[in-house]
């Protein structure tokens, strides 16, 4: 008997829900009816759910039993509260997938057969999103490692990604995480440390971006160095300064498209002093969303398909 708290849907008709933070400044309000037109499901409407960060408990229950309860809400993809809406609503799930049960997290919440599903999409969609940006024994062509600010789902995923490449040239030999909270580190050590890899895994806890600063320089060309903050976006500032170096022939990844994003802005400025490969996130938000909406509305994503929606996307990126 649903004793949680939700909004009746008055449109009364199917509804994809996006739970963050800033919703309606995401592209997808524009690329999301042009993925239904695509998939020949122009009935499918997009409802924004904006929480604050690390909100109240019951604000994310209420959120989950709308999509549990309510026959018209077809499921969700969240972001930036994907540790913490399966913390506050964990009971109210049939389902989770061993990613989400490994990470402790969800990205898509799902509908299947009655039961709810909690699926953690992130190491698919990082997975995808850098097969897409390093090419094939990169890291043993290279000798690069990788250096991820940040220690959220997201970079847990990238290295979870890593950890998985059956051939040890698509592993970097380190993969260190840099995070201002102790927790956040913690919860990540905790998540891959029954995990075996090769992979010297680090943790450092600190939040200066000039020390930051220092720790990246001491990574050798052509290493990758990932800004998964969510600063730049969900809040202001970038991990380092504008007088860090990059090293050389690095790639640098910003997880974010959209924002001030200082930290791509500082990468671009050193393209051409340290030859610095630069990529935002819009291969990310293409993989990510794809991922999901393939997994609420229960049609198979084959390549063909995702360069079709990846096309559609693409059409009004920057509109």
């Amino acid at each position: 008997m649903n004793n949680e708290k939700y909004h009746i849907n008055t449109k009364n008709v199917p509804t994809f829900y996006f739970i963050g933070v800033t919703t309606g400044k995401s592209s997808i309000m524009k690329v999301f009816p042009l993925w239904m037109k695509v998939l020949g499901r122009e009935d499918v409407i997009m409802e924004g759910v904006d929480c604050k960060i690390h909100d109240d408990p019951e604000v994310y229950r209420q959120a989950v039993a709308q999509i549990k309860y309510d026959p018209n809400s077809l499921g969700a993809l969240v972001t930036t509260h994907k540790i913490d809406l399966l913390s506050a609503a964990r009971d109210m799930f049939e389902y989770l997938d061993p990613y989400a049960l490994i990470t402790d997290e969800i990205s898509s919440i799902s509908k299947l057969d009655g039961r709810l599903e909690g699926h953690a999409k992130d190491p698919l969609t990082s997975g995808a999103s850098l097969d897409a940006i390093i090419e094939k024994d990169y890291f043993a062509k290279t000798g690069g490692q990788l250096l991820c600010f940040g220690a959220g789902g997201s970079a847990i995923a990238t290295l979870l990604h890593l950890v998985n490449k059956t051939d040890k040239g698509d592993r970097p030999s380190k993969f260190a995480f840099v995070n201002r909270s102790q927790g956040r580190l913690d919860h990540a050590k905790e998540m891959v440390s029954n995990l075996k890899t090769d992979i010297e895994i680090e943790y450092i806890c600190n939040a200066d971006p000039k020390v930051n600063d220092g720790i990246m320089e001491k990574f050798p060309p052509y290493s990758v160095i990932i800004n998964a903050t969510g600063m730049g976006k969900d809040t202001p500032g970038s991990p380092i300064t504008w007088e860090g170096k990059f090293p050389m022939n690095s790639v640098s990844w910003e997880f974010n498209y959209r924002g001030e994003l200082d930290y791509l802005h500082q990468s671009l400025a050193q393209v051409e002093s340290r030859n610095v490969k630069v990529e935002d996130g819009w291969i990310y938000f293409v993989h990510g969303w794809t991922q999901v909406v393939a997994q609420v509305l229960h049609f198979e994503l084959t390549p063909a398909l995702f360069e079709k929606l990846n096309e559609a996307a693409s059409s009004v990126r920057g509109k």
